[in-house]
């Protein structure tokens, strides 16, 4: 089951412009709850399936002996047409979700007592990801 907001105030959406274009300051630029954490270093989309691997990944190594502190949400729609469609006839349905990152948004956080398994964990979860990204401490 992929993670999806359950109502939103449109049905579909426009691509917006491209991320690592826009100038905004970011919100979740540094650790606030966690002691470890993986920090993007360029733009890019992350999808919904992207994010649920990430969490199945550093729960299989961290277990009990940690907590997950996911800074994302897939929020903005990408529709699809059907292959072998013709063009026109309107836009098409919702395919997936994804949530677009700017450089230097903190992806997740991980609060554990053993630095060795929450380090090894996020490098793992690192593999998963389409853009390049960094461990940070607190």
């Amino acid at each position: 089951m992929q993670i999806s907001p359950s109502r939103s105030k449109y049905k579909k959406q426009r691509k917006g412009k491209a991320f690592n274009r826009i100038n905004k300051q970011i919100r979740f630029n540094r650790l606030i709850l966690g002691s470890l954490g993986l920090q993007a270093q360029e733009s890019g989309r992350m999808t919904s399936k992207q994010m649920e691997s990430i969490q199945q990944t550093i729960n299989k190594i961290i277990k009990k002996s940690g907590k997950i502190i996911m800074n994302t949400f897939p929020q903005t729609p990408i529709t699809k047409k059907p292959l072998e469609i013709r063009m026109g006839k309107g836009k098409g349905a919702v395919d997936h979700w994804i949530f677009k990152i700017q450089p230097g948004f903190v992806i997740c956080e991980v609060e554990t007592t053993t630095l060795d398994l929450g380090i090894k964990a996020l490098n793992l979860a690192q593999l998963r990801l389409p853009f390049k990204t960094k461990l940070i401490f607190n």
